[in-house]
C-alpha cells in the first residue's frame, strides 16, 4: 500500500478523533484521527506526523493522520482503517502463508449469535470456510507488543464469536496486524483488559488460530509504502 503524505509536528491529540499539528510552513491546524484506541506511545508531543489529504469538499478536516515516527525512529500506522486494507492486500498477494489457496474472499460477513460482522470470510476449493478477525497492534511497552491498548468489549465479543465458529467445525483466525516497527512479538494486555486476556487463552485452547504479521515501512518523503509481510510470535 502506497500512501501520499505530508509531514507535520504533533502538538497534541484530543477529543479522540482530533489532533493539532504544526505544518511545514509553521502554521497550526487540526487533523482527523481515525483511531478509537488510547494510542499509548503513538501520540507523543513533538513526534513527526504524516498525514494524507482528502479532496472531499464536505469534510471539515481534510487532513487525516496516517503515521507517526517517534523519537526512537519507530514507524507506527495510527490509522486503524489501514489494518484491514493491508490484510486484504496480503491475502490477495498470498503473503500470509497460513491463508493461501482460497477461492473466494468476502468482507464484513455477518456471523455468530452476538450480531457481529467478521472482517474476512474465505472459502477454499474444498468449500471449507475460514473466518478472520483483524486487530491492529500499536502498543509497545518495555519492548513488548500488546493488544488491546484499552478495554474492549467489542474485542471480547469477537473472541466469543470465533470460539463459536470453531465449535461449529469451521476455521477461525485472529490476525494481529502489527503496525509498529518496534514490536517483535505480541501478547494479550492482561494488565489493561484482564477479561480479554482470559478469553484469548480460552480461544487458543478451543482451537482458534492466533497469528501476527508485522508491517514494513518504506519512506520517500512524498509517500510511504506499507506492506504486511513478516510473521512474528504471539506469546
Amino acid at each position: 500500500m502506497k500512501i501520499a503524505v505530508n509531514k507535520a509536528t504533533l502538538i497534541k491529540r484530543y477529543k479522540r478523533f482530533l489532533a493539532d499539528v504544526i505544518l511545514k510552513d509553521g502554521t497550526t491546524t487540526t487533523i482527523h484521527v481515525a483511531n478509537t484506541g488510547a494510542m499509548t506511545g503513538c501520540a507523543t508531543p513533538n513526534d513527526t506526523v504524516f498525514y494524507s489529504t482528502s479532496d472531499n469538499k464536505k469534510r471539515k478536516y481534510p487532513f487525516s493522520w496516517e503515521l507517526s515516527q517517534t523519537h526512537e525512529k519507530h514507524w507506527i500506522c495510527v490509522n486503524t482503517i489501514r489494518a484491514n486494507q493491508l490484510v486484504e492486500e496480503a491475502l490477495n498477494a498470498q503473503t500470509i502463508s497460513e491463508l493461501k489457496n482460497f477461492t473466494a474472499l468476502k468482507r464484513e460477513v455477518k456471523y455468530g449469535n452476538e450480531n457481529s460482522k467478521v472482517d474476512f470470510h474465505l472459502i477454499d476449493a474444498q468449500n471449507k470456510e475460514t473466518f478472520i478477525e483483524v486487530k491492529s497492534v500499536t502498543l509497545l511497552e518495555n519492548k513488548q507488543g500488546y493488544f488491546p491498548d484499552a478495554k474492549t468489549e467489542r474485542g471480547q465479543k469477537h473472541l466469543r464469536e470465533l470460539i463459536e465458529v470453531v465449535e461449529q467445525g469451521k476455521r477461525a483466525i485472529l490476525l494481529f496486524a502489527v503496525l509498529h516497527s518496534g514490536i517483535n512479538c505480541v501478547k494479550a494486555a492482561g494488565h489493561i483488559d484482564e477479561k480479554y486476556a482470559q478469553l484469548l487463552t480460552l480461544a487458543k485452547q478451543k482451537g482458534v488460530e492466533v497469528i501476527a504479521y508485522q508491517a514494513s515501512f518504506t519512506n520517500n518523503d512524498e509517500s510511504i509504502t506499507i506492506e504486511l509481510n513478516k510473521v512474528i510470535e504471539v506469546k
